[in-house]
């Protein structure tokens, strides 16, 4: 009997492995397989309760797409780390008053990091006290229930520039961003992107159609981190800078730089590729994978691919595209 109970224990134990590994190995229930695709590639978002901040891009995924293996991993790669919430921090360390002909203004220096590791590239742009009562104008219109408990700091008839009320201020806008950022639907809003961003987008585009590449470059480099991570839940958004951004490395002649921000714009449209900017930034990797001796093969079956499915329709160049962004 005592030598039988070990044999018996081993085979019991035997018998349960056989049944997990069974188990581990059956095919899914029906319930399961019916579990929608964009469901199944990002479960995080259940838990999330931050889950309305992620557009399920996933979900606009053509079932018909033509990815290749490499493209669809990048792809997916992209949307696990829009799973990843990205918080900001908004810091007013600064100021300095202007004198510009008759008119005097403060200008508050603001500095936008990100939270959760050390951020090396954070952000730090120039706004006045009048680029903040436009903001809360507008946001008012649009998010007025929102906005109900929200306060801003009143005009003074005298005394704006005395370092009492700027260091009141500088605390009060701080206080400001960092309260209206911690709403959703506002921090996704174009009114306050438009805020955080626009002024420098405006120089930058204008610099462009003068033919100052070079400046244009360098304000559009500063400007396309903050705003790829005011929009993780919109990556086409950033597609039309990205494109700035590859017509003035081409037209300086840096075909590898061009031919490196291209290929962000292009994977961002993999599954838009209905977009304005999708045909004519095409043709314009197709010029720079030649020129650099990489293949354009595939980029050139993407472009014949397109035009099958489509209506020949007037094309603008990628170019004639970016210089008419931010037009007034």
């Amino acid at each position: 009997m005592d030598q039988d109970s070990p044999c018996t224990a081993e085979r019991e134990l035997l018998e349960a492995v056989s049944r997990i590994t069974t188990s581990s190995t059956t095919s899914p229930s029906d319930e399961e397989e019916n579990q929608p695709k964009a469901e199944i590639s990002c479960q995080v978002r259940k838990e999330n309760p931050e889950k309305d901040d992620i557009q399920v891009s996933s979900a606009t995924l053509s079932p018909n797409s033509s990815m290749t293996t490499k493209e669809l991993q990048e792809y997916w790669r992209n949307e696990k780390r829009q799973c990843k919430q990205i918080k900001l921090l908004f810091e007013i360390p600064s100021t300095r008053i202007v004198e510009h002909h008759l008119s005097k203004y403060v200008m508050y220096k603001i500095i936008i990091l990100q939270t959760g590791s050390f951020d090396s590239n954070k952000s730090v742009i120039e706004r006045r006290y009048s680029d903040f009562e436009k903001l809360h104008r507008n946001l008012l219109e649009e998010f007025s229930e929102e906005m109900e408990d929200v306060t801003f700091p009143k005009k003074t008839l005298t005394g704006n520039f005395t370092e009492e009320i700027i260091n009141e201020r500088k605390l009060a806008f701080k206080d400001y961003l960092r309260l209206v950022y911690s709403m959703k639907y506002i921090r996704r809003s174009k009114k306050f992107i438009d805020f955080l961003t626009r002024p420098e987008l405006q120089e930058a585009y204008g610099c462009l159609r003068g033919g100052q590449y070079t400046k244009a470059l360098e304000i559009l480099l500063e400007v396309i981190g903050l705003q790829e991570r005011l929009t993780r839940g919109n990556p086409v958004s950033v597609v039309p800078t990205l494109c700035a951004i590859v017509v003035c490395h081409k037209d300086l002649e840096n075909p590898a730089s061009a031919f490196e921000y291209g290929e962000k714009a292009l994977s961002r449209l993999r599954v838009h590729t209905s977009h304005r900017y999708y045909i004519p930034l095409l043709e314009t990797m197709i010029t720079l994978a030649y020129e650099l001796g990489k293949d354009f093969l595939s980029l050139q079956e993407k472009l014949e691919e397109w035009k099958t499915k489509k209506d020949p329709i007037r094309v603008f160049t990628l170019k004639e595209l970016a210089v008419r962004e931010y037009v007034q």
